[in-house]
């Protein structure tokens, strides 16, 4: 157990170390964690950079570290003390005489005096870390604050050279335009597809016409070839019946015939009989010859009648057969010609399908290419547009350089003339200052070289004044020629930022120039064979256009 000047010593001590600590973490966030180590963890501010959670790492490290340092000195003072009480406490055994133990009291009371001095030394030490602790962390807000200020004007100045610069403004507008090429193009493939689907609809159409022609044409053919067949039997019937009609015809004329015979026969025999009675008579009554030459005369003309009337009958059985054949042959041909006006007006409609088809290709085909003209007409219109800006470009600087080479030249003119004009004048004017006409030859002579002395060196404060401004003007123009520089880089970076947004997007679609071939490197090695195979394909004759 420690004495009472050691127990207040130890909770001194014990305090002056809660202190430290409770003087360290209410400058941290509430989210930093303490470790059991008495370490801060380090915060995870998503809002700073990472700059600035280096610069916390390592202040937060070395704040540490000194905080560990302070422990460490403080633990050898303990020990020390710890060692001597110990001393004291066996001396204090081993020695009961009084001088002895006044002479520990005594030692004792020094020793308490000095630690209450080491005490007061280590407040006020830690009071002074304290503070450059303090400053420390105002300094490190002071930055943070200044990298803030740094960050949001480069951040403004970024915008304000993205929405000025007219190269972005020109890349988004290719961009945009090859956002249209490419809806444009699909577009032209939807429409092809379409077209296709159509001819293939047309095909099927005509397939199916096709096929319901043919089969039309098979039962055509059938019900022809079953027309025919019944033609055919009808006509073996009609010539059966004609036949039949002949054979009784025939039949009826031979009976005719029998019965013309048999009436021949009779009108013979009755003819004989009158013949032979009229001959009897004419050879009793002794008739002339003029009547008998009559009767012989009407029996030639009755068998010319009878000979007649038979070829007339055979002559209509004749026309008839051949007004059936004809009847026939005009169905026939009637049929022939149905088939071939539908066959004819088959192939018409499919010709005018067909023909409709092409000139539907044909208009689609003529579009497409009117497009694709109107696109490389804007092309080549916009790299000639470029070309003549950076001709322009040149030329301007060309002048400008001339004008500014002019100027320097007249400038250094006028300033050789102004200081002649300044020198004869301060000479002027220091002459009659002084009334130099009323001193005499050697005062005239010294007094001049007073007054060119006095001249030259206001010259030379001019020229020193001249310089200054010239070596601030050409301040100035670098401090220009950084932003200028500062804002090329920040308008590239944001050009390759587009490029790789919507250069894999746009692959097939990019306008002719786009793209420089050093700018293939950004990308990964699919995008630049891709690229090079299309560019290999499209732009074989024209190569590689890069801009300056």
């Amino acid at each position: 157990m420690l004495p009472a000047g050691d127990q207040e010593t130890h909770v001194t001590a014990g305090s002056s170390e809660r202190e430290v600590e409770q003087s360290v973490l209410p400058t941290l966030p509430s989210s930093c964690p303490v470790t059991s180590e008495g370490a801060l963890a380090v915060c995870d501010e998503s809002g700073n950079s990472e700059s600035l959670e280096s610069r916390n790492w390592a202040y937060n490290q070395q704040r540490l570290m000194s905080q560990r340092q302070s422990q460490e000195q403080h633990r050898q003072q303990e020990a020390r003390r710890v060692d001597r009480e110990r001393q004291l406490q066996a001396g204090l055994r081993d020695e009961d005489s009084f001088d002895r133990k006044r002479h520990l009291r005594q030692v004792q009371q020094e020793l308490k005096e000095r630690e209450m001095e080491s005490a007061l030394l280590r407040a006020e030490e830690e009071r002074i870390n304290r503070e450059k602790q303090l400053e420390q962390e105002e300094r490190m807000a002071k930055e943070l604050a200044r990298i803030n200020y740094e960050t949001q004007r480069e951040e403004k100045m970024r915008q304000q050279i993205k929405e000025n610069s007219m190269e972005l403004r020109e890349l988004e507008s290719k961009l945009k335009s090859a956002y249209l090429n490419k809806e444009r193009a699909a577009q032209i493939a939807e429409q092809e597809a379409m077209r296709f689907e159509t001819m293939r609809e047309e095909a099927d159409f005509a397939r199916q016409m096709r096929s319901e022609h043919e089969r039309t044409a098979a039962e055509k053919q059938k019900l022809e070839q079953k027309r025919h067949e019944e033609l055919v039997q009808y006509q073996k019937e009609l010539e059966q019946q004609l036949i039949e009609r002949e054979h009784k015809r025939q039949e009826a004329y031979e009976e005719f015939l029998k019965e013309k015979l048999m009436v021949d026969e009779i009108i013979k025999k009755i003819y004989e009989e009158d013949q032979m009675e009229r001959q009897l008579k004419l050879e009793k009554v002794r008739a002339t010859q003029q009547h008998i030459e009559e009767f012989k005369r009407q029996q030639a003309e009755w068998r010319r009648m009878e000979q007649e009337k038979t070829e007339a009958e055979n002559k209509r059985i004749m026309e008839f057969a051949s007004q059936q054949e004809q009847l026939k042959e005009t169905r026939m041909a009637k049929i022939r010609e149905r088939e071939e006006a539908k066959e004819h007006l088959h192939k018409l409609l499919s010709k005018n399908m067909e023909e409709e088809r092409q000139q539907r290709e044909e208009m689609e085909r003529v579009r497409e290419e009117l497009y694709l003209e109107e696109q490389e007409e804007a092309n080549r219109q916009r790299e000639i547009e470029e070309m003549e800006k950076k001709i322009r470009q040149r030329l301007m600087m060309q002048r400008t350089c001339q004008e500014e080479m002019a100027f320097k030249e007249m400038r250094r003119q006028a300033e050789k003339q102004e200081e002649e004009e300044f020198s004869k004048m301060m000479m002027a004017q220091f002459a009659e200052n002084d009334r130099i006409e009323q001193m005499n030859a050697q005062k005239r002579r010294m007094k001049q070289l007073e007054h060119k002395r006095a001249v030259e060196k206001l010259m030379e404060d001019r020229r020193r004044q001249r310089k200054a401004d010239m070596e601030l003007e050409a301040k100035e123009r670098a401090i220009e020629q950084e932003r200028e520089a500062l804002r090329r880089q920040i308008v590239e970076e944001e050009r390759q930022r587009l490029l790789k947004r919507h250069a894999t997007k746009l692959l097939g679609y990019l306008p002719k120039g786009l793209l420089r071939e050093d700018d293939l490197q950004h990308f990964d090695e699919d995008f630049r064979k891709n690229f090079k195979a299309r560019q290999a394909d499209i732009f074989s004759e024209d190569g590689w256009e890069g801009d300056d």
